[in-house]
């Protein structure tokens, strides 16, 4: 409990700058408007009376989950279903969702807070993607008897050590967990290891590979690539960050001294960074096209994907993908994304947030690992120039997502007894 004190005055010590950081306005950041009380826990209550609470940070697991949301709400229609999520673009990608789902910002972790919360909305059970675990949401949901599911739960052999150094804050956490679903044995292990019960426990796969995309995306992909043109060499660089975009550049210029008509698509992660990168390929002297302007002209070179929550239909217009937050030390994107569409998946170095589906692309032949913008640069050329290559590592990496797939009723059955 001391640690819970200790926990507890720091984070009230340090509130300002916490709340500086969240709602300091920033040039391009979508702010939260009239809704920032919600993360104090001044929510309003939902439609339905006692949902189940899915909390998902951000716009990757909200993804994620997505196929797990469609199926619970598949075998109970009548189940209210509750999202949340920290980040306002979470909260965009939530909102795609419709009427499956409603959602509200999270609350801080702040005791009154989450209390409030739950009072508020009064949840039946609380799901939670990965291992975004906070002492007093674990705590306060403890005491009001809420049952609690981590869902693709991840623990490294390096976090597996801190908690045995700080067991008693990982005992605080785990106390109040009803259940874990792993993602992998080894996972299973460490986490049995630390004194979780192994009935409290089980191994269900990565959700992250149930992930498929509906005849619709790809229709509006094919659509999109008439209109970018069918016959010129196309690839996308996708989920991109401050300090790689210079680099796509540079590969995408070696790439247009063997295909002059080439055609780079580039989505940047986040979308205060449009107006800053848009600016980017000017200066570079690329001719520039923006998604929001309408049917790009055939002299275009670069194709800016400014709008939320279309990347799938433009990776699946694209003959190759390179997947962003790997050329700088970021740890990368979820490279899933575009195997499930079957397209020939490139990658920087930085892969640590995504080590294990790496492992299994690279294992099956499925992506390309690049260092820098030569070796992207003259990677997309062999590509472009042999199509039988590029087709067979699409078809590997479509072939590596098929096979893993599962996770979903696997994690349904723990799941069906917490409800």
């Amino acid at each position: 409990m001391r640690y819970l004190i200790l926990y507890n005055l720091l984070i009230h010590l340090l509130s300002p700058a916490l709340l500086a950081l969240l709602y300091w306005p920033k040039r391009g950041k979508p702010g939260f408007g009239r809704r920032w009380p919600e993360h104090l826990g001044f929510v309003s209550p939902t439609r339905g009376e006692r949902p189940v609470w899915l909390h998902a940070v951000s716009v990757g697991e909200i993804v994620a989950a997505t196929p797990l949301i469609r199926k619970l709400k598949a075998e109970h229609p009548e189940l209210p279903v509750l999202v949340t999520t920290t980040t306002r673009t979470g909260a965009d990608q939530a909102a795609k969702l419709g009427d499956l789902v409603e959602h509200r910002y999270a609350p801080l972790d702040f005791p009154w807070a989450v209390t409030l919360f739950l009072r508020r909305i009064q949840p039946r059970a609380l799901l939670i993607m990965e291992t975004e675990l906070w002492p007093n949401w674990l705590v306060v949901c403890g005491q009001h008897t809420l049952p609690v599911m981590v869902l693709n739960a991840r623990l490294s052999a390096r976090s597996a050590e801190k908690y045995r150094r700080f067991h008693g804050i990982f005992r605080l956490l785990s106390n109040n967990i009803t259940h874990i679903a792993c993602q992998y044995q080894d996972d299973a292990d460490r986490f049995a290891d630390l004194g979780v019960p192994e009935s409290r426990l089980s191994v269900t796969g990565s959700i992250k590979f149930d992930i498929d995309y509906d005849n619709e995306v790809r229709r509006q992909g094919a659509a999109l690539r008439a209109q970018l043109g069918s016959k010129r060499p196309v690839w996308i660089a996708a989920s991109t960050h401050e300090g790689e975009d210079e680099q796509l550049l540079d590969a995408h210029r070696i790439l247009l001294q063997r295909f002059p008509d080439a055609l780079l698509m580039l989505v940047p992660r986040h979308p205060q960074r449009f107006e800053q990168v848009a600016a980017l390929i000017q200066k570079e002297g690329f001719t520039l096209h923006r998604r929001t302007q309408g049917k790009p002209e055939a002299r275009t070179q670069v194709y800016l994907g400014d709008t939320m929550g279309e990347l799938p239909l433009m990776l699946a217009a694209a003959d190759a993908a390179f997947v962003g937050g790997s050329l700088i030390e970021r740890g990368g994107h979820n490279l899933l994304e575009p195997a499930a569409l079957g397209k020939p998946v490139l990658t920087g170095p930085s892969v640590f947030n995504f080590s294990d589906i790496y492992q299994r692309l690279e294992s099956q032949n499925a992506l390309i690992t690049v260092n820098d913008s030569d070796s992207l640069g003259q990677t997309l050329i062999a590509l472009m120039e042999d199509e039988m290559h590029r087709l067979t590592l699409g078809q590997n990496a479509r072939q590596v997502v098929e096979n893993n797939k599962g996770a979903i009723v696997k994690t349904m059955a723990p799941l069906q007894l917490l409800l």
